[in-house]
């Protein structure tokens, strides 16, 4: 279960809160008692983009851009 703090225990406490978040924690901050914000971890980003790395597996084909056919377009408004 996560922590709730009030707005005040968290100005007051952020150093604290944050190294608890850091360690997997969450906590949540809550104004009169409804909760407003959540601290949570960031996850580490696993997968590193690589750009280009999937060049050359999709192709469109030559007659994208054409119009539809009127056959189609037929079957398009059933």
């Amino acid at each position: 279960m996560a922590l709730t703090v009030t707005i005040h225990e968290a100005e007051v406490n952020l150093s604290e809160l944050l190294a608890r978040v850091s360690a997997g924690e969450e906590i949540i901050i809550a104004n009169a008692g409804n909760p407003v914000a959540r601290l949570v971890p960031i996850s580490p980003n696993v997968d590193q983009r690589i750009p280009g790395r999937l060049a050359g597996l999709a192709s469109i084909s030559p007659d994208f851009y054409e119009p539809l056919s009127q056959e189609i377009i037929a079957e398009l408004k059933r």
